[in-house]
């Protein structure tokens, strides 16, 4: 018992005196740490450039590459804001540039960078370059249509009634003439559904070009809605009519009906008849030696879907 008392003992004096090391050798490091931090020192980092107060008739057509080289002395503790977050210098183009031809001209000002872009306690050594070019053009606004991409798949038995509605169906575009006058038209990213039996209300994003920051889209997303029904198939006899005859020949021709199906909302199955439909045959296109004339299906109504024609062949004869 009393020489497990006496391991303890030695075991805890070690321990302590581990822990004080570590202690003084953390409290060593801080002081160390401080006393960098403490000292002067002199850098150049890179600055990106944030541009305010462009005029809205106007629009820069620099990309991100442009930079500044700013050379400052401080102490380490000023430096460390520099490195935690990616430096910029403020551009205001309602004070800070001149508008020659076509661009916009700044140039560097000590007195204003060192009173308003740095703190009193950095000093600042030197920029480069010295001047600052930026492009620009004139703002166009164009209305250009919305193109819905969507893979939809309907439960059994259901189907969507009319169009998709789009809210707004159009939308504006701002930016430089010569990148907005080629933009006709601009899709949304792809709606996907499946089993679907309920009517549709969807907020939807668009697809914004990639990597552009100068074009402005003023609406970013839209409202796609559609009616979802139960619907069935309908069938139909339709007569068949003959056209561009030409004077002085008869023709006889059978059959002078054929069958039509198609698939209608239950709502307004009753609607549906058989003036929704013509089913025609041009005589015109019939080549030499040819008996036959080939029906084409005109649909008159835009309530049904998937209509079908069950007859390819309309057989005829001259008769004098």
């Amino acid at each position: 018992m009393i020489k497990k008392l006496k391991s303890n003992l030695i075991t805890s004096i070690k321990n302590r005196k581990i822990n004080v090391f570590i202690l003084f050798l953390v409290s060593a490091f801080v002081i160390l740490i401080f006393l960098k931090l403490s000292k002067e020192y002199t850098n150049t980092l890179v600055f990106d450039i944030d541009k305010i107060n462009v005029p809205q008739e106007n629009v820069i057509l620099n990309d991100s590459s442009i930079r500044l080289n700013v050379t400052l002395k401080t102490h380490g503790f000023k430096w460390l804001k520099y490195y935690f977050s990616k430096p910029k210098i403020v551009v205001d183009f309602s004070k800070d540039v001149n508008k020659k031809d076509s661009m916009f001209v700044w140039s560097k000002s000590k007195s204003f960078l060192e009173n308003t872009q740095f703190d009193k306690q950095i000093e600042l050594l030197n920029i480069f370059p010295d001047t600052l070019v930026f492009r620009y053009d004139v703002n166009l606004v164009k209305k250009i249509p919305v193109i819905l991409i969507s893979d939809i798949e309907f439960s059994n038995g259901y189907d969507m009634t009319g169009d998709f509605n789009l809210k707004p169906d159009s939308v504006e575009v701002i930016g430089p003439k010569v990148l907005v006058s080629k933009m006709d038209s601009i899709a949304t990213k792809k709606l996907v559904l499946g089993d679907v039996k309920l009517n549709l209300n969807e907020i939807l994003e668009l697809n914004l070009p990639d990597n552009n920051k100068d074009l402005i889209f003023p609406t970013k997303n839209i409202n796609v809605s559609a009616t979802v029904e139960k619907f069935t198939e309908g069938t139909l006899k339709v007569p068949v009519s003959v056209v561009n005859v030409p004077k002085g020949i008869d023709i006889k021709y059978f059959p002078k009906e054929v069958n039509i199906s198609y698939y209608v909302s239950l709502s307004a199955f009753n609607t549906i008849s058989v003036k929704d439909f013509e089913v025609i045959c041009d005589y015109s296109k019939v080549i030499e030696n040819q008996n036959f004339l080939v029906p084409e299906l005109n649909t008159l109504t835009d309530q049904v879907k998937n209509v079908k024609l069950h007859q390819q062949r309309i057989e005829f004869i001259i008769s004098k």
